[in-house]
């Protein structure tokens, strides 16, 4: 299983972190959508992010999620988790082709170009907590980590990392936020930037070590102890049902429109590829009844 995430919390209690190991999530993600290289790592990204992020949601009910909107070709891309590690999401455009940035890394950030952030919490009660900030880098582990700057106040570094093997698979991915609680001394500071400045490339280091490893890499100098280990993964809840509601949402016009055609209609599910497939008799039935017979 590599899908697997872990919550850690200093014993002085001034500093949370949650590490994931998310490799199998982001090839799920790969298989589904037929991603390029570029835009395997971006999704990705963002996918491992709004997984941990979701770790902090109260409620089973309760959904995250992060929307990047920018200029690049890959014009958007979408993640939404809920706080038990089921995450999905789906690029703009699956397949864009870019150079090599000078450094030989894939360039995520020329591929999503300049735009804003979106953080989104709803808990099914009333209108949704939204916050939308600008991208400073479209790396997005920096644009996370400006995010709980700006809109949440919370002193936080985000690294996310996504490896593409030779045959444009993922060969590993993960990531890992660590926040500073209040009372954090600077001693407690110190340490932490110190031993942060020692992980550069974050998806090798997912490929060779556990999280408690790299737990024992970021927390060096500082005791803590590991509050949760949990499972993320892949999980699109789409169904024929779900897909009638979006039918119905359409109006009695436009489905009569498509009766009027002859013709059955197809509609794909975003995060998963799912095609679902309506007669025109399934069309007329949802036009009288709603569906239901």
């Amino acid at each position: 299983m590599k899908n697997n995430g872990t919550t850690i919390l200093s014993d002085n209690g001034m500093v949370r972190g949650y590490i994931l190991n998310a490799r199998d999530l982001v090839y799920q993600a790969f298989v589904y959508h037929k991603t390029a290289p570029v835009v395997t790592a971006g999704l990705g990204r963002l996918l491992t992010a709004a997984v941990m992020m979701g770790r902090t949601l109260k409620n089973d009910d309760d959904l995250l999620t992060l929307q990047i909107e920018g200029d690049g070709p890959v014009r958007t891309l979408l993640a939404t988790a809920d706080r038990n590690g089921h995450v999905k999401g789906y690029p703009g455009v699956a397949v864009v082709d870019l150079p090599l940035k000078a450094s030989g890394k894939l360039d995520v950030s020329g591929s999503i170009g300049n735009g804003f952030l979106t953080v989104l919490r709803d808990n099914g009660e009333g209108e949704p907590y939204v916050s939308r900030t600008a991208l400073v880098s479209g790396e997005i582990a920096e644009d996370i980590t400006h995010y709980y700057a700006i809109s949440e106040q919370t002193p936080t570094v985000c690294a996310l990392g996504v490896l593409i093997d030779r045959d444009y698979t993922v060969k590993s991915a993960g990531g890992f936020i660590l926040q500073l609680l209040p009372g954090a001394e600077e001693e407690t500071i110190a340490a932490l930037e110190e031993n942060i400045g020692h992980l550069h490339n974050v998806s090798a280091i997912f490929e060779g070590k556990s999280n408690e490893e790299i737990a024992d890499i970021l927390m060096q100098k500082i005791p803590y102890h590991v509050t949760e280990r949990w499972e993320a993964s892949y999980a699109c809840n789409c169904s024929r049902e779900k897909t009638q509601k979006v039918l119905l949402s359409l109006g009695r016009k436009e489905l009569g429109a498509m009766i009027a055609e002859g013709k059955p209609v197809e509609l794909c599910c975003h995060f998963c590829d799912r095609r679902y497939s309506f007669t025109v008799e399934e069309l007329e039935n949802l036009l009288l009844h709603g569906g239901k017979k």
